[in-house]
């Protein structure tokens, strides 16, 4: 078993936990996927140790679907400091923004204005083609 370093201060098995909370994995599944040997108080075993072999953590992230870089190297301090600084009371992430740039009202002025455009030009056509059709009728 060999046990490939990862940065100081980060608990591989605590990372380990919260991924697998993050994706809604139980303890007993994760178990039963990695084998006869395991039953849910080794999982939970394993997710108290600071450092985790490399040829186990390989197994439980391909079970994950995560690569062991991000469990090996996942720093809460370094994340949460992130979304601090990223995020404030006014920051929206995939939300809609409930206060437009624009006035309502000028938006539905804009519109008006273009219908008013659109009716005239249509005229000016039924117009042009009114003519034409009273030119053909002279003509023949």
């Amino acid at each position: 078993m060999t046990h490939t370093t990862s940065k100081p201060g980060i608990h591989e098995g605590r990372n380990l936990k919260r991924f697998r909370e993050m994706l809604g994995i139980k303890q007993d599944f994760l178990a039963f996927e990695l084998g006869q040997d395991w039953n849910q108080q080794k999982v939970s075993l394993l997710e108290q140790k600071e450092k985790i072999d490399s040829d186990i953590l390989d197994q439980v992230s391909a079970i994950l679907k995560i690569p062991s870089e991000a469990i090996r190297n996942f720093d809460e301090e370094k994340a949460v400091n992130i979304i601090s600084n990223t995020f404030d009371n006014g920051s929206m992430l995939n939300a809609i923004n409930n206060n437009p740039t624009f006035h309502p009202i000028d938006k539905l002025m804009q519109l008006h204005e273009e219908k008013i455009a659109l009716y005239e030009r249509m005229l000016r056509e039924k117009e042009e083609m009114m003519g034409r059709l009273e030119r053909l009728i002279e003509g023949k």
